[in-house]
């Protein structure tokens, strides 16, 4: 069965809904802070016309999603589902990026949980690719559960060739980390 790329999602923290084209300028606020790219391949998303050219990837994804601050309403960030493979029972979550002032909290993992558990219902294994360098990303991977299995480079836009570590978190691994929380 095809997984739904865009389903509205939320919990306590925050509410997913599918991306919009008239949703640029808001999501724009959020990704100008160059701040949130600085340990990111591509460290000038910030840039408005870089950034143009992420949001025209996330539109053409149709998987991508508009995070708001369930709490307050406001637009904190974005992320997405991509590369389903119904054969290999797998997809992707990435592209993922949240406001400095949602750092260290509960929101980065409400987001990937709630995506988790939705795509587990279809697929047996769920992949991220994360720079190799973006440290905090790779640390708020393994506090999620996601399994350290390689590397791969990746191209950015025209930027340098950037090194991609893989995580991988099993559908057996989700439940049980479920289990334990």
């Amino acid at each position: 069965m095809p997984i739904e790329l865009q389903p509205t999602l939320q919990n306590e923290w925050v509410k997913m809904r599918p991306l919009k084209e008239d949703d640029f300028e808001e999501l724009y606020k959020v990704a100008s802070d160059p701040l949130i790219w600085e340990q990111h391949p591509s460290k000038t998303r910030y840039q408005r016309e870089v950034f143009q050219n992420y949001f025209k990837g996330a539109m053409e994804s149709g998987g991508a999603f508009a995070v708001y601050d369930n709490k307050t309403g406001e637009m904190i960030g974005s992320t997405r589902l991509y590369d389903y493979d119904e054969t290999n029972r797998s997809i992707l979550i990435g592209y993922t990026f949240i406001a400095r002032h949602c750092w260290g909290s509960n929101y980065n993992r409400s987001m990937k949980t709630l995506m988790l558990n939705h795509a587990f219902r279809f697929v047996d294994k769920v992949i991220f690719h994360v720079g190799e360098n973006n440290i905090r990303s790779r640390k708020a991977m393994e506090k999620l559960g996601g399994v350290l299995v390689g590397k791969e480079p990746k191209a950015y836009y025209g930027e340098a060739i950037n090194i991609n570590v893989i995580y991988e978190i099993s559908k057996a691994n989700w439940k049980a980390i479920q289990g334990n929380s």
